[in-house]
C-alpha cells in the first residue's frame, strides 16, 4: 500500500530522515521501532503530508502522493494519530468524532435555511456511526463526558475512534501506548486487531514498548539515525546485531555480552 523510496527530510544540517526506504504491505499491521531520534516520527510526518521531503517520493496504491498536504491524504484514506492526542476538549467524546465526517451538509449556511431535514437526517446518521464507534471501543459510557476530562488512554482510543469514522485505508499511529496504562493499552491492541481482520485496516505503528509490538505487528522495521537499519519477524529484529547496537552502543553490548559470558 505505501512505499517509500530514498526519503530525505533535512532540518538544516541535520538529516532527521536520511535515505529511508520500505514497504508497508496491505492489510499488515507494521511496526516501526527505533532508539529516541531515529527520525520515525519525521518519516510518519512527511508520509502523512505534515512536512514536505527534502527528497525522494512516497507511492500510495502506486500513485505519488509525495508533499500532498494532509486533508487530500485524508480523503484518500491516510489517517494518522500523534503521540499526544489533540482531541477538541469542550467538546463531548461523541462530538469528536461527530466532526470528523467530511462534506456535511450542516457546514453550508444555505442548507441551515433551507435544508433542515437534510441536516437532521445527516446528523441521525452520523450521530448513529458515533454510538457504534464507541460500542466498537468499549467506551459508550464516555460519550457524553467532555474530551478534555478522560484519560490519556481513553484519549488515545478516541484518537482510534476518529479514523473508524471514515474509510480508513491505512493508519499510521505514534506511540499508541505512551503514557496508557497495561489494561487500556491492551484494549487498545484489541481495538487495532479487530480493525485489521475485521475491516481490513492497514497499520504502521510506532511504539517502544516491545510486547505491544511483538502482540500486534509482523513485519517490525528498525530505523537508527534516519534510515532503516532491518527488517522480519519481531525476533529477528530483536536479534539483529545491528539492532542491539543501535540501541545499546557498542560499548554497552559488549558489556552484556560479557556479563553473559560470565554468568
Amino acid at each position: 500500500m505505501i512505499v517509500v523510496e530514498d526519503l530525505h527530510r533535512h532540518f538544516g544540517g541535520f538529516r532527521a530522515v536520511n535515505g529511508a526506504s520500505l514497504t508497508i504491505k496491505t492489510g499488515s499491521i507494521t511496526g516501526l521501532i527505533g532508539p529516541n531520534g531515529a527520525g520515525k516520527t519525521t518519516l510518519f510526518n512527511v508520509i502523512a503530508g505534515r512536512l514536505p521531503p527534502t527528497s525522494g517520493r512516497v507511492l500510495m496504491d502506486g500513485e505519488d502522493i509525495t508533499g500532498m498536504a494532509p486533508h487530500t491524504l485524508f480523503h484518500k484514506g491516510l489517517l494518522r494519530t500523534f503521540q499526544i492526542a489533540h482531541e477538541f476538549g469542550s467538546m463531548t467524546v461523541r462530538e469528536n468524532l461527530m466532526m470528523v465526517p467530511p462534506n456535511q451538509a450542516g457546514e453550508v449556511i444555505w442548507n441551515t435555511w433551507f435544508a433542515r431535514g437534510r441536516i437532521t437526517t445527516e446528523e441521525q446518521r452520523i450521530r448513529d456511526k458515533a454510538d457504534e464507534v464507541l460500542e466498537f471501543l468499549t467506551i459508550s459510557h464516555l460519550a457524553d463526558q467532555k474530551a478534555s476530562m478522560i484519560s490519556g488512554g481513553q484519549k488515545k482510543l478516541l484518537e482510534l475512534g476518529r479514523t473508524m469514522m471514515v474509510d480508513a485505508k491505512i493508519v499510521f499511529l505514534d506511540e499508541v501506548g505512551a503514557g496508557v496504562n497495561r489494561t487500556l493499552l491492551n484494549t487498545i491492541g484489541d481495538a487495532i486487531i479487530r480493525l485489521n481482520k475485521e475491516r481490513g485496516y492497514t497499520f504502521c505503528v510506532i511504539e517502544h514498548d516491545m510486547d505491544f509490538i511483538a502482540r500486534l505487528c509482523d513485519p517490525v522495521i528498525c530505523m537508527a539515525e534516519g534510515k532503516v537499519l532491518a527488517e522480519g519477524t519481531v525476533d529477528e529484529v530483536k536479534n539483529n546485531e545491528r539492532v542491539i547496537e543501535a540501541y545499546l552502543g557498542t560499548g554497552l553490548k559488549n558489556k552484556v555480552k560479557e556479563g553473559a559470558a560470565n554468568g
